[in-house]
């Protein structure tokens, strides 16, 4: 997880108030480019435009400030559109999402922190939809049955791990935490759509909110490993972990799911890589972080594997370097499988720094490539 909430893919609970679906044909009027320009600055938040019709939206965007920086579209009710994390002083970034009739805000969040500098911006439309590809109709179905999958499996191996957890045998509960992650780390952009059930079971200490209490995986994994403990208190944790996850397994088939988010939550799953797993901050206490790793990777291929057909007729050249670019991550990742643990890789903390900066290489060579299938598959 990461510590600021998250979603690319958005919840559609309440998205019928937002009025009409669109395709994603039409291009954002903001700019003569098509592309809303985003000044982003310690103190404020420059958009190019107030109001654009329904469709396809870019978002060129320039940190002009000191620090690192966080860009949102978000709904009425904060609900996360599609956001670009990190992007740090001096840089550029493109964003590429589809928006429906209704208003939304520009979020600038310099630091990454806080409510952010905030702009209006209006989103018109008639209603009527909009023709798309249907091959992309197709990839958004094959991805939903995908992530139902996932978490279909995931509920089985977290009930072994709690199972062991209320069984107090420490060493079986070791054994099973890291398999019991990869459905969720595959489909993480699903996951964490639901923001009241990511906060709940993939919270580390660090991304506690004031008043929050410590559940999930994280808090699990410290007793298991850290305290070496299992109490009543370890126990009722490992049962709502099972109640919140099946929660979220309810509830897949509720999410909003589009081509462009598909491919901006596959550069999301390289973010997560890059920011938590790399450096061995997610699973600090078990080092099982290339499980995460593996099940990132494998999420984000999935996605784009089925974004392919249309990407490659659009921009063949991008679809050949991001096919050269897994296959690299995946030769790289192959070089730290184990057959003596549980999940299949070494423990991090063997993972020495020059190998550390060589995955992170090999993340950051795919990432720049991923960053542009959004806009590939849209053209």
């Amino acid at each position: 997880m990461r510590a600021a909430r998250l979603s690319v893919v958005t919840a559609v609970a309440t998205a019928a108030a937002l009025a009409a679906v669109t395709g994603c044909t039409q291009k954002s009027e903001g700019d003569g480019d098509g592309a809303i320009k985003v000044t982003a600055a310690d103190s404020k938040c420059d958009t190019s435009a107030k109001s654009i019709p329904a469709g396809q939206v870019t978002l060129s965007i320039q940190n002009t400030g000191s620090q690192a920086t966080e860009v949102e579209i978000l709904f009425p009710d904060d609900r996360i559109v599609s956001e670009k994390e990190n992007i740090g002083p001096g840089t550029k970034y493109t964003l590429t999402a589809e928006v429906k009739a209704g208003d939304y805000e520009i979020a600038c969040r310099p630091g990454m922190k806080g409510h952010g500098v905030r702009q209006k911006l209006t989103v018109t439309g008639s209603g009527a939809a909009a023709k798309r590809d249907p091959r992309l109709d197709k990839a958004v179905a094959a991805y939903r049955e995908y992530a139902q999958e996932q978490a279909d499996a995931t509920i089985p191996k977290v009930e072994v791990f709690a199972k062991a957890i209320k069984a107090g045998d420490l060493k079986a509960a070791q054994n099973a935490y890291a398999p019991s992650r990869v459905g969720w780390e595959r489909t993480e952009p699903i996951a964490e759509s639901f923001g009241d059930i990511d906060p709940k079971t993939d919270t580390r200490a660090d991304g506690l909110e004031k008043g929050q209490k410590w559940t999930g995986w994280h808090a699990l994994e410290k007793a298991l490993w850290q305290d070496k403990k299992i109490g009543a208190e370890q126990k009722a944790l490992a049962d709502q972990l099972v109640t919140d996850l099946k929660d979220w397994q309810e509830r897949i088939g509720k999410a909003e799911i589009t081509p462009t988010s598909m491919a901006n939550g596959a550069k999301e799953l390289l973010d997560e890589v890059a920011t938590g797993k790399v450096t061995g901050e997610e699973d600090r206490y078990s080092h099982t972080d290339l499980s995460d790793f593996k099940a990132n990777v494998e999420g984000a291929q999935k996605a784009y594997e089925l974004l392919k057909p249309v990407a490659q007729k659009n921009d063949k050249a991008l679809t050949t370097e991001l096919d050269k670019r897994f296959a690299a991550l995946d030769t790289t990742l192959d070089k730290y499988r184990s057959t003596k643990t549980s999940d299949g890789f070494v423990s991090y903390d063997t993972v020495t720094e020059a190998q550390r900066k060589e995955l992170s290489d090999a993340v950051n060579a795919l990432a720049e490539p991923l960053s542009k299938l959004a806009a590939a598959v849209v053209k």
